[in-house]
């Protein structure tokens, strides 16, 4: 995708939607770490059913890992693979109480040496909690980079490099949430919804599903 289009896709992604954030939801840095840990393999609104009624009770590291493993899992139960993160969440949260002082760290090295954080959730915190420009890329990210031809790539951090190098700066920060939510209501795996896509006249995809709709 030339720099001109890659422009174009951005502007009508922000036209549509100029303040985007994720669907989790939070309060704090630690409840945002906490939501990413338990949404691996779970979808947003599951894991915001379930914090729903933990962050009430415990919402920092000191209280949760006051809940202990047991305790946690009381509130996560109906999350997918429930015993690991619970195990994950109780390891982070000691970490953090013992070296941080409770609070998440705002360091790359620091938030991936979490138990149960890799990179693609160190991204997610440090863009959506303290406003880097990282992206974080996750199955549908890698889905709408490569089909649109916005950032080709075999590997989550191939796309994330192209991505990182290639989106224009002015929309860098927000590019993450924009193109997680085009992936999830638009641009999705089984059948894309391309006459509903505001970018479709800007993407590669040659197997666009039929219909039209006017552009913006």
């Amino acid at each position: 995708m030339k720099p001109a289009a890659r422009q174009e896709l951005f502007r009508r992604l922000r036209e549509l939607n100029p303040h985007p954030t994720t669907e989790l939801e939070y309060a704090t840095p630690f409840e945002l770490l906490v939501a990413v840990i338990l949404s691996a393999q779970a979808t947003d609104v599951g894991v915001n059913k379930a914090t729903r009624k933990l962050y009430p009770v415990a919402n920092t590291a000191a209280k949760i890992l006051a809940l202990g493993e047991a305790g946690l899992k009381r509130y996560i139960s109906s999350i997918g693979l429930f015993n690991a993160k619970a195990k994950n969440v109780i390891a982070t949260c000691r970490i953090l109480v013992e070296r941080y002082d409770g609070e998440v760290p705002r360091d790359r090295a620091a938030l991936e040496a979490l138990p149960g954080v890799g990179r693609k959730t160190a991204n997610v915190v440090l863009n959506t909690a303290f406003g880097e420009p990282t992206m974080a890329v996750d199955t549908h990210i890698f889905r709408v980079a490569n089909r649109t031809g916005l950032a080709k790539g075999k590997t989550p951090l191939a796309v994330e490099k192209s991505l990182l190098k290639n989106v224009p700066a002015e929309f860098l920060k927000d590019a993450h949430h924009w193109l997680i939510l085009h992936g999830r209501y638009v641009c999705k795996a089984r059948k894309p919804d391309c006459p509903a896509c505001v970018i479709r006249d800007l993407c590669a995809f040659k197997a666009k599903t039929p219909g039209t709709a006017p552009l913006p």
